[in-house]
């Protein structure tokens, strides 16, 4: 039995790898260098992307999604089987009332537009097709594992978020269906980048929602005092990173909790591509040209004590914000919907503001820190249904906004009132859309990304007692190896 996408059927894994090989040849054959030198693809439009809400609630951006379920071996003359029956299911009649189930992980916070509202609008003006949503409130990888339950047991809902980083994964064990006719039509509403990252070897498997690209948060006022500007050059931020210190400020602080998504994200920003196809095998570098300029970017400013250490989740963090400590930190764009929080009172005009990353070397660039869509699941019996409400709902901009996403549908982003308020009247929406525009194109997650994660943070939590930063992107690279391999993936020669 080989895993294809729609589920599991009877044909040679040798058919899949065939399918998936040809996308990853027609996608890695579509890339160019623009003036600068930097890789492209060949096609028309930009790549944008949005975080989920947080790091926590889902991983992860603007990477194309890179092919999963590749068994790139030598392909004969098969062929690849056609979808199963429950991707091409019937359609219900219209006249008659079908029932879609949506799980998501969206935060439905104070200040925001409850999904739940949004779902109500749709529900009177779509009598036919009523849509129940319900909030899952544990973690991203938590949520997988039911979703995995529930496809077994034949029991669940139609519509899944799912973060960019786990659709190739969830496309080699066959629990979205292929919705690529459906997804046509809703294409243009999105920006191209976004919209594949919800396909896999050229099938869709849903509709994007929102992305997560890297920017740089500071507050204006606490710079002003000190005489910084906002840093262009990553050795102009070294440089105001120590006169800030020597003030007894900080600039930025290292995440050692968030090293996969975080650190992964800025050596996209330096211009690398941890995953490509070469010679029908993967080919992995993340301790590339790019990783090495990240590390030694914060191996500096931490020997040199000009960044603080703190994981990104724990109270340190926000006590150092509340304390003024911490006046400045590279983040993924949909941390504007939270983080100041508590920070700025209610009644009162923040003064911080967003900006784009420095330059770390290629050019103003950035790369994804999360990011999701939402998938049609495995066994959903009205596919086509899913798929307009599916499209309806992820272009409901200005609701999906003030949930503290970089939405991923076409159209002017308003800024949430409280966002704008924290941010001292910044048009932040407008901001993170040019970081959606900066976001490197080429950059790839692979099936099985989510181990690679825990490995990366042990290394990042050992940098505090001696480790380097290197050693973070040397354990991705091992673990990158390993893990393709025990997915029985063939991996290129180092």
């Amino acid at each position: 039995m080989a895993l294809r996408p729609g589920g599991l059927i009877s044909t040679t894994h040798r058919d899949t790898q065939c399918v998936v090989r040809k996308w990853l040849r027609s996608r890695w054959k579509a890339i160019s260098t623009d003036a600068q030198g930097r890789e492209v693809p060949r096609m028309k439009g930009k790549q944008m992307k949005t975080p989920t809400w947080s790091k926590r609630k889902t991983m992860s951006f603007v990477a194309l999604v890179a092919a999963a379920g590749l068994g790139l071996s030598a392909c004969g003359g098969g062929k690849a089987a056609e979808p199963t029956e429950s991707a091409d299911a019937p359609s219900k009649d219209a006249a008659e009332t079908v029932e879609i189930a949506y799980l998501h992980r969206l935060p439905d916070g104070d200040g925001m537009t409850p999904v739940a509202d949004v779902v109500a609008k749709w529900n009177e003006e779509n009598p036919d097709i009523k849509v129940t949503a319900t909030k899952f409130d544990g973690k991203a990888n938590e949520m997988i594992k039911k979703l995995e339950t529930d496809i077994k047991a034949d029991n669940a809902p139609c519509l899944a978020q799912l973060g960019y980083a786990e659709v190739p994964e969830l496309y080699t064990k066959g629990l979205v269906e292929d919705v690529t006719a459906e997804a046509e039509k809703y294409k243009g509403d999105f920006a191209p980048g976004a919209y594949s990252l919800m396909t896999v070897a050229g099938k869709a498997v849903g509709l994007p929602q929102d992305t997560g690209p890297l920017v740089y948060f500071y507050d204006k006022a606490a710079f002003e005092a000190l005489g910084l500007k906002v840093p262009t050059t990553l050795d102009e931020f070294k440089n105001m990173a120590k006169e800030a210190a020597a003030q007894g400020k900080y600039i930025a602080a290292f995440e050692p909790d968030e090293a996969q998504m975080w650190l992964s994200g800025q050596a996209a920003a330096a211009g690398d591509v941890w995953y490509t196809a070469q010679a029908d095998n993967w080919k992995v570098e993340t301790n590339g040209a790019g990783s090495k300029v990240v590390a030694d970017f914060w191996q500096e400013l931490l020997d040199s004590n000009a960044a603080l250490n703190l994981n990104r989740w724990d109270d340190a963090y926000t006590k150092a914000l509340k304390d003024g400590q911490l006046i400045g930190n590279i983040g993924a764009a949909w941390e504007a919907g939270f983080m100041l929080d508590g920070i700025v009172a209610e009644d009162a005009q923040g003064t911080w503001a967003v900006t784009q990353l420095p330059d770390f070397g290629k050019g103003v660039m950035t790369g994804p820190d999360g990011g999701s869509g939402v998938a049609v699941m495995k066994g959903c019996k009205y596919p086509e249904q899913a798929m307009k409400f599916n499209a309806w709902f992820n272009t409901q901009i200005d609701p999906l906004a003030s949930q503290g996403l970089v939405v991923a549908a076409k159209g002017t982003v308003a800024t949430p009132e409280k966002i704008k308020r924290q941010f001292g009247g910044q048009d932040v929406a407008a901001e993170l859309a040019k970081a959606n525009d900066n976001m490197n194109p080429n950059f790839v997650y692979m099936p099985g990304f989510s181990a690679v994660g825990p490995e990366m943070a042990k290394a990042a939590a050992n940098v505090a007692t001696g480790g380097k930063v290197m050693d973070i992107f040397e354990a991705a690279q091992k673990t990158s190896v390993d893990t393709l391999k025990s997915m029985n993936l063939p991996v290129a020669a180092e």
